[in-house]
């Protein structure tokens, strides 16, 4: 329309056009902010480092030359104090005029060490049983063989070991694990016979569930999270309670508190560490710190969508102010660390009393000062960390199971492997390595011999 077109128009006309303008130029607005939408990357949601795109890096930051950087102080490997084999090497003769040397004095002139490993070949080991009558009265005596010989055993405890470490800590499928055994081993076996012994290593795990949950619920502080899963074709959830001196895992078929409540068994934490989810939010604790790893996140998120939105800079810079003051507490004197708490306290504060527009702002701020209390816990508690990574770091490897193999193809795999993760993982919290945590779960190994009883 021209001006003199609108001159004519009257005061409520021009009123209604203006408010359908306004809904147009919002519309198009939200339309445009939802295209413009920064992607989704580990810094600003829960997306895992592995999705990221990767660009390539800038002409300056490439290395041109391989090895250390210059300068790096030089690292050399150290010799072993008692090796193995000791390997003499003399000239027997002279290269020159061909005298024997043999019987001449040699000296040392130089020592090299390599480290090798011996071949991988499996033993068999027969066991001959006999019997015998006793004289005395008669009765015929069978000769008992040792632990870890015994005569309905078809493989030794190692490796048996060897076949659950493949398949549980190395993510090896059915098929590259019978490779493993053949190549490597020279041990021919089917894939039923890993599954029974999959079934054995899960029963004597499962035997030691009990007292790692047992463990768990009477943890001051406890980690949770979750992760999807998939058994026999259908969507679960892998459920990992951490604690100071434990980790439990379980499988189960939904995401909601009632498996907390399983597991806690009308216990209380004192210090529940998780996520937002709505059904950790529920878990049975006196308090709860929220994991400022995933808060951080979120508010990257907001700031990649409006760079130049102050609030959820500020909210980020102060997280992150607490958690490097979490870490430097030991370096400062308690009235000055307790000082410098009672700045992040008030700064948080005024934060959490401002007024913004942005609809993803106000669900930030509403979260946040609905949790207040969970925001800070571990300020004022040196066995609480500030974030949830130590539950993230028990399921990394179980994410990675998950990618490799693909699904667990019946209940009593998904059960196995969860016990088999909370054994391992709990032992590591001990410094028990994973191969010798499956070793223990099995029978003295075959070799050397076991002494006859």
């Amino acid at each position: 329309m021209t001006r003199n077109e609108l001159a004519d128009v009257d005061r409520e006309a021009l009123i209604e056009m203006i408010l359908v303008l306004q809904a147009e130029v919002e519309a198009l607005r939200l339309k445009l902010e939802k295209n413009n939408k920064p992607p989704s990357n580990s810094g600003n949601s829960s997306q895992p480092p592995s999705r990221d795109w990767k660009g390539n890096l800038p002409a300056k930051r490439r290395r041109h030359r391989h090895g250390p950087p210059l300068g790096h102080e030089k690292h050399e490997r150290k010799f072993v104090a008692n090796p193995d084999h000791i390997v003499d090497v003399k000239a027997k003769v002279c290269a020159h005029c061909q005298t024997d040397l043999s019987q001449e004095t040699h000296e040392l002139v130089e020592v090299n060490q390599i480290t090798e490993l011996p071949p991988g070949q499996a033993e068999v080991i027969e066991v001959r049983q006999h019997s015998a009558l006793c004289p005395g009265c008669g009765l015929e005596q069978v000769g008992q063989p040792p632990d870890g010989l015994e005569m309905h055993r078809t493989f030794g405890a190692r490796l048996e070991s060897t076949v659950v470490y493949y398949r549980q800590e190395q993510h090896l499928s059915y098929q590259r694990t019978l490779e493993m055994l053949q190549n490597v081993h020279g041990v021919e076996i089917s894939q039923g016979g890993i599954d029974q012994i999959m079934q054995r290593a899960g029963r004597e795990a499962v035997k030691q569930v009990g007292a790692i949950q047992a463990e768990i619920q009477h943890s001051a502080v406890v980690y949770c999270d979750e992760t999807g899963s998939r058994v026999e074709g259908q969507n679960w959830w892998q459920w990992v309670f951490s604690s100071a001196h434990a980790v439990l895992h379980i499988i189960r078929f939904n995401r909601s508190v009632e498996v907390i409540r399983d597991v806690m068994d009308g216990h209380e934490a004192e210090v529940w560490v998780s996520d937002c989810l709505p059904a950790q939010l529920l878990a049975p604790a006196q308090q709860r710190q929220l994991c400022l790893a995933h808060q951080l996140r979120n508010l990257q998120a907001l700031i990649d969508r409006y760079p130049t939105y102050t609030w959820p800079l500020e909210m980020q810079a102060l997280f992150r102010a607490a958690i490097h003051l979490h870490h430097q507490q030991e370096q400062l004197a308690p009235p000055q660390f307790q000082t410098q708490v009672r700045k992040l306290e008030r700064r948080c504060d005024q934060l959490l009393k401002r007024t913004l527009r942005r609809p993803q702002a106000r669900k930030l701020l509403r979260r946040y000062q609905k949790h207040r209390d969970a925001l800070f816990v571990f300020l004022y508690r040196t066995d609480v960390e500030p974030t949830n990574n130590r539950s993230e770091r028990n399921l990394r490897p179980s994410v990675i199971h998950r990618k490799v193999i693909g699904c667990f193809r019946s209940g009593w795999g998904a059960k196995t492997y969860a016990a088999l993760a909370s054994v391992i993982h709990t032992a590591a919290l001990n410094g028990t390595p994973p191969f010798q945590a499956i070793l223990n779960l099995f029978a003295p190994p075959a070799l050397p011999f076991p002494a006859a009883g």
